[in-house]
């Protein structure tokens, strides 16, 4: 999907605004072993293998494939949000050197570390739908990092992921005369579309499905949404409109996102995709999940 020119700072503004601190406390599901542990299976990560983590966040799940990989293997990080490297590099001495600061949808070689065609998969978890303004940069770009033969294996939102919330967050800015579609950020395709985006850009597509899966939140609905939406569908808006704005939108999900006792959940779809000579696997928010590999 094209951004138009004059929306693209808003998609910049996205990929850089989320707040580490509410980040690993509202949303630590997200790199919680329910959560990936389909995407590790599909990774299935070998000793001394050479791994590059595509919105590694604020390091935690990193942390782990460094574990996993051994002294004789290797794991870097990328993330567009100085902020969340800051906080790995802080929390995880194991990545500071080997975390650095990028944008998923133009990437580019750091000069003299020697990482072009230097890894044997790229992984990425829950950051791809964030990246509306050029998905098929992303896919690009990750030619750049792998070792022909290598593999491309991740997790992201999928169609319909998180739909009463993105629905209402719509009606109840069109409500308060705000166009919602140039601030919505996120990319949630089908399945289909996906392994679409990856044929065309040289992938043999496996596998790509799409899973829902329902997520308990740490917190109520109006957390996630200040954790979610706040810094990047409401960023342009002031603290006392976006409140209102998020309560509101929090009021008309309690029929679709709150169970009887009283606990919100959203429903995630998952997508993933798993290549091989540029061997990708990606999971969604009613996660995707796809097998292809690059000729």
């Amino acid at each position: 999907m094209a951004i138009a020119k004059e929306d693209r700072n808003l998609y910049e503004a996205n990929m850089r605004n989320h707040n580490p601190a509410l980040y690993n406390s509202n949303a630590h599901f997200v790199y919680a072993d329910a959560s990936v542990w389909p995407v590790l299976q599909l990774l299935d990560l070998q000793r001394g293998e050479q791994i590059l983590d595509l919105g590694c966040g604020t390091g935690e799940l990193t942390a782990r494939l460094t574990d996993t990989v051994g002294e004789t293997g290797s794991v870097w990080g990328t993330d567009a949000n100085e902020e969340m490297l800051s906080k790995a590099r802080m929390a995880h001495s194991k990545l500071r050197d080997k975390v650095f600061l990028a944008d998923a949808q133009s990437l580019e070689v750091p000069e003299g570390r020697g990482l072009e065609n230097s890894f044997d998969k790229v992984f990425t978890n829950a950051t791809l739908h964030w990246c509306k303004r050029d998905p098929a940069g992303v896919i690009e770009g990750v030619k750049l990092f792998l070792k022909p033969g290598g593999a491309f294996v991740g997790e992201f939102g999928g169609f319909q992921n998180v739909c009463a919330v993105r629905s209402h967050l719509h009606q109840v800015l069109r409500e308060h005369n705000i166009d919602p579609v140039p601030l919505d950020p996120w990319y949630f395709p089908t399945a289909e579309a996906y392994s679409s985006l990856l044929t065309a850009h040289g992938f043999t597509v496996s596998s790509c499905i799409l899973a829902p899966r329902p997520t308990t939140l740490p917190t109520d609905l109006i957390g996630w949404l200040r954790t979610f939406a706040r810094n990047s569908f409401l960023s342009t808006l002031s603290d006392e409109e976006a409140e209102r704005i998020m309560q509101e939108t929090s009021k008309r999900c309690e029929i679709d996102c709150r169970d009887e006792q009283g606990r919100d959940s959203v429903i995630e779809q998952e997508k993933e995709t798993e290549m091989k000579q540029w061997l990708q696997m990606i999971i969604f928010d009613p996660l995707v999940y796809a097998l292809s590999s690059y000729v």
